[in-house]
């Protein structure tokens, strides 16, 4: 199993919004103009995999396939702990395609010792991968998403796979369609989320679980941008372009955010985090670094990627 902070990436050339299953898609604006906007998602993915590797991910790029265009999102092919990946099943028939595709991507991270299983579900238990599947490292449990996508019962097998407690959440709102879109755990315990994507039983679940000072609440113009669905590493978090609120408020907690201009793939409905999967996640809890390491408040400033 690696240990390295690694993670995958598809490559955008068969990129495009052709369809719509998600509120975020817009195939009309992609239609205008696909030329353009095919260039600036080949740029805003350079600029992704610039920041990723710039704050200490190592990066591993599959190859996505004609007719497949959310591939790009690899968040949502996998869920992988502790060396071992468990495929998802997907519930549109537009992105049902991505499961053999993935499969053979997977064989090849496992062939060259970069994964130690694959596994699969079981036809019909639909499970949307690390999108809806999420893994808080401080608390040591899954957080899972289900209703728009996932299905309830995909829960308990993934806590079954894995051996490890899974906390289910029921989505509220066909704009958050994965929980990823709204949830956030980052790696110094806090949860940055949208209140309002969770039913009611779902939010008291998480404000049971997580206590009030290491909540963050995320705003409306927060989920429209996307910065929700980040990638964090240690001090360090990349997301899509954000509000100033949330760049002072993460600040404030000693982050340092590097935002990249993710426009092309919002029009997909996806941000940072569903472009990449972590492959290293592991069961026991890294050691953070030194609290001292942490840039202060005021010198944390966002960097632009």
């Amino acid at each position: 199993m690696i240990r390295q902070p690694t993670i995958l990436l598809v490559e955008p050339r068969h990129y495009d919004v052709s369809y719509s299953i998600n509120p975020w898609m817009d195939p009309m604006r992609w239609a205008a103009d696909p030329r353009g906007l095919h260039r600036q998602a080949a740029e805003a993915f350079a600029a992704l995999h610039a920041a990723l590797q710039r704050i200490g991910f190592a990066i591993e790029v599959a190859p996505g396939e004609p007719g497949l265009p959310d591939m790009v999102f690899p968040a949502n092919a996998a869920v992988v702990l502790d060396g071992r990946a468990l495929l998802a099943r997907f519930r549109y028939p537009q992105r049902q395609g991505e499961e053999a595709a993935f499969a053979r991507i997977f064989a090849g991270l496992q062939a060259r010792g970069l994964l130690d299983a694959v596994d699969t579900l079981p036809p019909g238990c639909f499970q949307e991968g690390a999108g809806d599947c999420i893994w808080d490292a401080h608390r040591g449990h899954f957080w899972a998403g289900f209703g728009p996508r996932s299905s309830r019962q995909a829960a308990g097998r993934v806590g079954a796979h894995f051996g490890q407690e899974v906390v289910a959440l029921e989505l509220a709102t066909e704009q958050s369609y994965h929980l990823d879109v709204c949830f956030c755990p980052l790696a110094g315990g806090e949860v940055l989320y949208y209140p309002s994507a969770l039913t009611d039983a779902a939010l008291a679940e998480v404000r049971r679980r997580v206590p009030a000072h290491q909540r963050i609440e995320a705003s409306a113009d927060d989920l429209r941008h996307f910065s929700v669905n980040a990638v964090n590493l240690h001090d360090r978090i990349v997301m899509a372009r954000t509000t100033p609120q949330l760049r002072e408020a993460l600040s404030r907690r000693g982050y340092r955010v590097h935002e990249v201009d993710l426009s092309p793939f919002m029009l997909s409905g996806g941000g940072a985090y569903c472009m990449t999967l972590r492959l290293d996640r592991a069961s026991t809890m890294q050691a953070l670094p030194a609290r001292n390491d942490i840039m202060p408040a005021r010198a944390a400033d966002a960097e632009a990627a």
